[in-house]
């Protein structure tokens, strides 16, 4: 309840202050089991990546957080879960699986941490384990502007210009006999690639008459005619 009262307003909170686009939504397939996999560099990543695509998310977030008096308990009921990242967490990887097998969508950064935007760390084996072991579609996403928009180490956030572009699906197979790990950390690789050819043509290339850009705002998003070209 709380998730679908606060969605369309944040959504229009997130157009009138960043401006806020999402680009190629349509990749999110509109049913089954999702993982999305984006870049991190604000705390205003995990409300603009959902506000961003008409599937509910889950996500994971730090377990700190949910110690934060009130705030803990509120992104709770907004679908957050907690993650500790010391060492191998067995509980945040039970509950990530559950998500996927019962046809979520799970938010996850596979790079673990915030930072800067432009600059792409190596992904955790941890988010490779998650897409081979549950099968599920990947979609890689780039945040550009949440950065500046709430930079580490500010207290509010100011306005400014964000877009969250999606690209296309992954695929990840467990390959039997195989080492377990090489393919964790093999998938966050190709994550991670995924992520970085969206920021090189986000920081980049500069747009085409014919790409596709759809305005956030109300419970979803609003779709102008004309192809994608995100990939």
């Amino acid at each position: 309840m709380l998730y679908a009262t606060l969605k369309p307003l944040t959504a229009l909170g997130a157009r009138l202050l960043f401006r806020l686009r999402a680009e190629g939504a349509e990749h999110v397939p509109a049913e089954g089991a999702v993982l999305i996999a984006s870049n991190h560099a604000s705390l205003l990543d995990p409300p603009l990546v959902g506000v961003s695509t008409t599937r509910e998310l889950t996500f994971l977030a730090k377990a700190e957080l949910f110690d934060i008096p009130l705030f803990g308990g509120v992104i709770r009921r907004l679908n957050a879960r907690p993650v500790r990242r010391e060492g191998g967490d067995a509980r945040a990887l039970r509950t990530a699986l559950r998500v996927l097998e019962e046809g979520g969508v799970l938010l996850i950064f596979p790079e673990g941490t915030r930072g800067d935007e432009r600059v792409l760390r190596e992904g955790k084996a941890g988010a490779g384990m998650i897409a081979v072991l549950s099968g599920a579609a990947v979609v890689p996403v780039y945040v550009s502007g949440s950065g500046q928009a709430w930079p580490r180490g500010r207290r509010l956030p100011r306005r400014g210009r964000v877009t969250v572009s999606f690209g296309a699906p992954l695929h990840f197979a467990r390959v039997e006999g195989g080492e377990r790990k090489e393919q964790y950390e093999a998938a966050s690789r190709a994550m991670m690639g995924a992520i970085a050819r969206l920021r090189d043509r986000a920081i980049g290339a500069p747009r085409t008459a014919d790409e596709r850009v759809q305005a956030v705002g109300g419970a979803g998003v609003t779709t102008p005619q004309g192809p994608s070209q995100i990939h």
